[in-house]
């Protein structure tokens, strides 16, 4: 069996690659190479490509020697939870290699697969994603871990944003030493542990700590406003939160809420959750607050957003998307009991008082843009 690989997919990636590997690629030879009758095409379940047999196409790529079988073990590893294993091939030099390959069947096929837009697009979420998976080699089998891709990449391009997040709070930039970090639990959210000392205000360093963090996803929030009936959205549901508190109410107001997707902006997501929850189309959406929620132990962090819509009565009723298992139900409230609702307390969700304050101040302007002039 040859000891050359062709990589005609995200392994092109030389950073994806070492992330994989676990080490620099310096020790290792790596040329251009065509894997001829052969096409790369895109999947639509995921931002990667799949290898279909077909006469007179080329595939691009790269081969690669002087892998160990550490080396092998690793890719296998990786690749292997995507349904992919090795096949030889011989390349169009007429060096025979090894290639990952799986059934043609197994992903739905959406076009020829761009190396350079794939860089562009999805190569620092996809070495993010490919950090996790490869923290849980040798602890968890492939499978176990292709389980979770979903959530690893939804946790992938939060870190994509966090590095996009720059709220200009004016505040000091210190030093921090990560001395450990362990991956204490991961499903469909994840919590880490951390060893870390940190300086402090008085120039001085922290002792070692040991802290835990639990790890969550960017979020989209929107409260479907109607300017002209002066009314808003809500959706009532079953939430966790409160059922491990030990809440008497577990079932809770909120307002339209879900995950950004990868490569979706919080605005897209606002607008498609605001679809997949209420059956509502969003006319404008007014920024209200984007921050993290709990930022002494958690990475959630919420974009919220107040949506001008139309709310005639009938809107409201029961939704949620069934492949995800959703039971929600939507509730039109007058602006003026939800405003008195959030005054008493009777809202236990914080972003939803925050949007209740917010209409409050902006309720006249909105209401005046929509040419509703009607005194409130």
């Amino acid at each position: 069996m040859t000891d050359s690989l062709f990589f005609y997919g995200t392994l092109r990636h030389k950073p994806l690659l070492e992330i994989v590997l676990g080490h620099k690629a310096d020790g290792i030879a790596i040329q251009d190479a065509v894997l001829n009758d052969y096409g790369v095409h895109r999947v639509a379940e995921g931002p990667f490509p799949t290898l279909i047999a077909k006469q007179g196409a080329r595939a691009d790529g790269l081969v690669v020697t002087g892998l160990t079988a550490q080396d092998i073990a690793r890719l296998d590893f990786y690749e292997g939870g995507f349904d992919y294993d090795l096949v030889e091939v011989v390349l169009e030099s007429g060096t025979m290699a090894q290639v990952y390959i799986c059934a043609p069947d197994r992903w739905e096929q959406q076009g020829p697969w761009d190396f350079e837009d794939w860089c562009a697009r999805w190569g620092e979420m996809s070495c993010h994603a490919a950090v996790e998976v490869m923290g849980h080699y040798g602890s968890l089998t492939r499978d176990q871990v292709a389980a979770h891709f979903p959530q690893i990449r939804g946790r992938a391009w939060s870190r994509v944003l966090g590095g996009q997040t720059h709220a200009g709070q004016a505040v000091r930039a210190g030093e921090i030493e990560i001395i450990a970090q362990r991956r204490a639990y991961t499903g469909y959210f994840a919590v880490n542990e951390v060893d870390l000392r940190h300086s402090r205000f008085d120039g001085t360093w922290s002792p070692e700590l040991a802290r835990s963090y639990f790890i969550a996803g960017d979020a989209a929030l929107v409260l479907p406003y109607d300017p002209v009936r002066d009314c808003v959205l809500v959706v009532e549901q079953m939430r966790m939160g409160p059922l491990g508190r030990g809440d008497s109410e577990v079932w809770h107001l909120e307002p339209v809420a879900g995950r950004i997707d990868p490569g979706e902006t919080a605005e897209e997501a606002a607008l498609r959750e605001a679809q997949e929850e209420a059956g509502l189309d969003i006319q404008r959406l007014e920024i209200v607050a984007r921050g993290y929620p709990s930022p002494g132990d958690s990475t959630g962090y919420f974009h919220i957003f107040v949506g001008l819509a139309d709310l005639p009565e009938k809107i409201a009723g029961l939704g949620g998307l069934a492949t995800e298992h959703e039971d929600i139900r939507s509730r039109l409230i007058p602006l003026d009991e939800f405003i008195a609702m959030a005054e008493r307390q009777a809202l236990a969700n914080t972003p939803l008082t925050l949007l209740a304050y917010w209409l409050a101040h902006h309720r006249s302007r909105l209401r005046s843009e929509s040419g509703e002039d009607t005194p409130v």
